[in-house]
């Protein structure tokens, strides 16, 4: 083998190298920015708080029912299972996080006719679709806004099309006031256990939910 095509070889070897490490290093800086997705806001049945991180969401829904886009907020209740009957036991009142929500709404001026906290209680996202699936069919709805964390947006969009598909329509849309930091998210552990934790969901999602909440 002659010194010439040694030199060749190493040469594509270090080139190829380079493009991987940079292409790494890329979507290294970028994977947060690709785990967010937002959609236009369009006139809808209802604006819905998916559950998760109070207060955020339910202000971002406050501010779209301010605009008009949508008569009602929908809230989901939690689930009455775990954390419910440890406090009833002690002869504690747990405040819910639909409690909490609908105080937030009502304070940035929801009124409290307005808000409608839906009767079946919801255990994951997924659930939360099928109920309101049901729901909007019941109400002959075609659309609707779901409110969740910026870094949820993509599996949001992923899970309902997984759920439900393209009809009845999903707007999606992110709470802009939630702490977060997009262009360096390895520098907080925080937001690292956040988009971790959203890879391997959307991961999930995609190959159909093999991996199951615990009952």
């Amino acid at each position: 083998m002659t010194i010439e095509r040694v030199d060749r070889r190493l040469l594509i070897v270090l080139v190829v190298l380079a493009f991987l490490t940079g292409t790494g290093f890329w979507v290294f800086r970028n994977v947060r920015r690709w785990l967010v997705v937002e959609d236009a806001l369009q006139p809808a049945r209802a604006i819905v708080v998916l559950s998760g991180l109070t207060p955020y969401r339910a202000m971002q829904a406050a501010e779209i029912y301010r605009q008009g886009w949508a008569p009602e907020v929908w809230l989901f209740k939690d689930d009455p299972r775990g954390a419910d009957e440890a406090f009833a036991k002690l002869g504690i009142h747990h405040i819910t996080e639909e409690e909490y929500d609908q105080q937030v709404l009502e304070r940035l001026g929801v009124p409290a006719a307005a808000i409608r906290i839906l009767d079946t209680p919801a255990t994951n996202t997924e659930n939360e679709f099928e109920l309101l699936h049901e729901e909007l069919h019941r109400q002959s709805g075609d659309k609707v806004i779901l409110t969740t964390s910026p870094v949820h947006t993509r599996r949001v969009k992923a899970i309902w099309r997984r759920v439900v598909g393209s009809r009845p329509q999903a707007i999606v849309r992110h709470d802009t006031s939630e702490p977060c930091d997009l262009a360096h998210w390895w520098r907080s552990t925080n937001d690292v256990q956040d988009v971790l934790h959203e890879i391997l969901r959307v991961i999930n999602t995609s190959m159909g939910f093999v991996v199951r909440p615990r009952r």
